[in-house]
């Protein structure tokens, strides 16, 4: 079984920057591809960046183009999410997950993402 563990998150003031990231433990890690989700309070969870463990593919949700980044450490079963130029509608709490098969929607297909972090709480200040 897969564990995966976040951490980065924090309390920002508006303009500022975050780094998450997430280390996978457990069993031999080999995913098709990881995520970073968030959930703000009332809203539904959305996909906010994405990256395929070769690398080859990421995606980024509208908002966050320009500002986040996703990158992966494969040595070291890590995936990161930069965030900068961050503004208080990016409060919510962050997850990652990973998933171990393809689709067509790879990138913003929760179900098929199999294994999740507890979450860490993001919280920009205006």
């Amino acid at each position: 079984q897969v564990h995966l563990v976040e951490s980065g998150g924090g309390l920002v003031q508006a303009g500022g920057s975050l780094r998450l990231s997430c280390t996978a433990s457990g069993r031999t890690f080999s995913a098709y591809a990881m995520g970073w989700f968030r959930q703000a309070p009332g809203k539904e969870r959305e996909s906010v960046a994405a990256i395929k463990w070769s690398g080859r593919s990421t995606y980024y949700v509208a908002s966050g183009k320009g500002r986040f980044t996703i990158s992966r450490d494969k040595a070291k079963n890590t995936v990161y999410l930069q965030m900068d130029s961050l503004k208080p509608e990016d409060s919510a709490v962050y997850y990652c997950a990973a998933r171990y098969s393809g689709g067509s929607s790879w990138y913003a297909d929760l179900a098929s993402y199999e294994s999740w972090g507890q979450g860490t709480q993001v919280t920009v200040s205006s």
